[in-house]
């Protein structure tokens, strides 16, 4: 029984290529360290005036060079168990802000990615789409 379940929680890995609701950008979820990170893969509209889109609203001054494209926006997720990876942040690029951040299978190729301050009742929730 206990077999079944690690098995059928392996098929609701969140690992891979993703897309958000409004397919402005790809993201990869990946495993770093014992814990998941995302980065940006791809943007639907990769340049500005030419030029590799950056990191403009980061409120760090040193970090609005840097380009969106490869940029890790995700981090410290950790397995809490059935189908849902907890603990994470999430980088907002077009704010400049970092939130708590939960990921929520619910289903093999559609997961929930809901940023929140505080309590995660209160937020803001999209539902990603696996990129095959």
């Amino acid at each position: 029984m206990l077999f079944s379940t690690c098995a059928w929680a392996q098929k609701l890995s969140p690992l891979g290529v993703w897309t958000n609701e409004d397919g402005k950008a790809k993201f990869e979820i990946y495993q770093c360290g014992d814990k998941l990170c995302g980065k940006i893969v791809s943007l639907k509209e990769p340049n500005r005036n030419g030029k590799a889109k950056l990191d403009d609203n980061n409120p760090e001054k040193n970090q609005r060079m840097r380009p969106l494209m490869g940029m890790v926006f995700m981090k410290g997720f950790e397995y809490e168990g059935g189908n849902k990876w907890d603990e994470g942040t999430i980088y907002d690029p077009e704010s400049g802000k970092t939130y708590s951040c939960y990921m929520k299978m619910l289903g093999k190729d559609k997961m929930e990615v809901k940023g929140y301050i505080g309590i995660s009742l209160i937020g803001r929730a999209q539902t990603w789409t696996r990129v095959n």
